[in-house]
């Protein structure tokens, strides 16, 4: 059996960690686009724009500016979305 150097081991077993996928390690420091994801929000939650914009506590103009993408989220209206769209009956305990 051939002796390695257990500090070459290790450093190679780091090499391997860090530099396995650098693509995945980018995508991960990315913040989602708030854009992006609220559309995907909006539509999932299957509510017509005047109940999603009442159950969120805006206007009506205000999310169709977030659809048009004039206007981005705040991160906490982008918090919320992502409980009404975690969790349906929260939309319709905000909205009485």
């Amino acid at each position: 059996m051939e002796y390695q150097d257990p500090m070459f081991e290790l450093l190679s077993s780091l090499e391997q960690i860090v530099f396995k996928d650098v693509t995945q390690t980018a995508a991960l420091t990315q913040k989602p686009n708030s854009f992006n994801e609220f559309e995907q929000l909006r539509r999932g939650t299957g509510l017509k724009i005047d109940d999603f914009a009442r159950a969120m506590g805006v206007s009506v103009a205000m999310v169709k500016e977030w659809e048009s993408k004039r206007i981005r989220p705040s991160a906490t209206e982008m918090k919320l979305m992502r409980l009404i769209h975690a969790n349906p009956k929260l939309s319709k305990q905000l909205m009485d």
